[in-house]
């Protein structure tokens, strides 16, 4: 009666160009970002196993407290963020309405043992790819893949059916992160008082170490990676596309990104158009520079066939792992700690675990015999108490 039935109309040209300009900022945004931290860690040798691995077997904790200065500035900066409105935390991955104990728990130990017998972490990984390491590439092609299989593929069912499904919700309304549990108990907002006490122990934690303040580059390095972590999270909150609806922010992390940049490469360029690819090609290139300019380039491959199998050991665990854990050592350690994710203590207390564990295994030759020392152990205890 009013000029026949109403067609629904076309969504403007702009809107799509919008949309594909945004996520091609944000990769932009990650290639840079991923590049400072790639130069830095290259330069300063920072390593997250080879930081683990000084405080437990060497009783260095320099390399350990660097780590805790990052998640001091970035817990502060990205606090900030959230207190002016700027990142939405309830929005991001870290803090879901329930917390996947089993899967992060058992995930964490995977990651932990494979970064021993690949001996660095996957964001050390491609930091090593960039200086010439073909091992290296052999890790980031495999641990790839074993996270895309856990993420989408052959292990996701099982992933998302079995050990994922054991969780702990938390409360109505809550989020599973520090600033949501205690505001809830309280009756009050927490987070500024919560965020300024933590943040600025972790700093003074890590300063007060003299050692530590007489190696400016490992500081620089600290203070760098905790800015790029609150990089991320405002460059993936503010550029993104209003029409498509609210997008999850999120900052670096090295598990599921590499599989994403795996698949971008080899199967649909379209995805290079993403924060995470942007990093892990970053990291890259950061690291190439900073070799190149300190002529430490070197091409490096394996010495035989049975380092080559602990890489690929390594390479699956911490692919499948990190999955299972919700991220790596950067990504729960850094990024998932910044919101104060609960996920973050439970996660990296598993890698320290796993990791002490792959170090052991390295010690006896391999995990055949770490198991069979253990159990003759084991038995040898056990008939001397009897």
């Amino acid at each position: 009666m009013w000029g026949g039935p109403v067609r629904p109309r076309p969504a403007p040209i702009w809107e799509e160009a919008t949309q594909k300009m945004s996520a091609w900022i944000q990769a932009l945004a990650g290639l840079a970002i991923g590049a400072a931290v790639g130069y830095v860690a290259r330069y300063a040798r920072l390593c997250t196993f080879g930081a683990i691995e000084d405080a437990l077997m060497g009783g260095d904790s320099r390399r350990l407290r660097v780590f805790g200065l990052a998640l001091g500035i970035a817990m502060l900066g990205t606090q900030a963020l959230i207190v002016a409105g700027l990142v939405d935390p309830d929005l991001s991955t870290f803090t879901a309405p329930a917390l996947p104990l089993v899967s992060i728990a058992l995930g964490g130990i995977m990651f932990g043992i494979g970064m021993a017998l690949v001996g660095t972490c996957g964001f050390g990984s491609l930091v090593r790819l960039g200086s010439g390491d073909l091992r290296s590439l052999v890790v980031v092609v495999m641990m790839g893949a074993a996270a895309f299989a856990a993420l989408r593929g052959l292990f996701a069912d099982l992933r998302i059916n079995l050990l994922e499904s054991i969780a702990l919700p938390m409360p109505d309304g809550t989020r599973s992160d520090l600033i949501s549990m205690t505001s809830r108990l309280a009756g009050t907002d927490t987070r500024v008082i919560i965020v300024t006490a933590l943040g600025l122990t972790l700093c003074w934690l890590a300063l007060g170490d003299p050692r530590l303040r007489r190696t400016p580059r490992l500081v620089g390095a600290g203070v760098v990676l905790g800015l790029a972590i609150i990089a991320g999270w405002a460059a993936t909150s503010y550029w993104t596309d209003e029409f498509a609806g609210p997008a999850r922010p999120q900052s670096l992390t090295f598990v599921s990104t590499i599989g994403k940049a795996l698949y971008a490469a080899l199967l649909n360029s379209a995805n290079f158009a993403n924060f995470g690819v942007g990093t892990v090609y970053g990291v890259i290139a950061g690291s190439w520079l900073a070799a190149r300019q300190a002529d430490e380039f070197r091409w490096e491959a394996f010495d035989d066939d049975r380092e080559m199998r602990r890489y690929l050991g390594g390479a699956t665990l911490m692919g499948i792992g990190g999955i299972l854990a919700g991220g790596c050592t950067i990504g729960q350690g850094l990024a998932a700690g910044s919101v104060l994710a609960l996920s973050t203590p439970l996660a990296i207390a598993g890698m320290i675990i796993g990791a002490r564990i792959g170090i052991a295994i390295l010690v006896d030759g391999s995990p055949r015999e770490f198991i069979h020392r253990g159990w003759i152990s084991l038995i040898g205890r056990g008939g001397s108490i009897d």
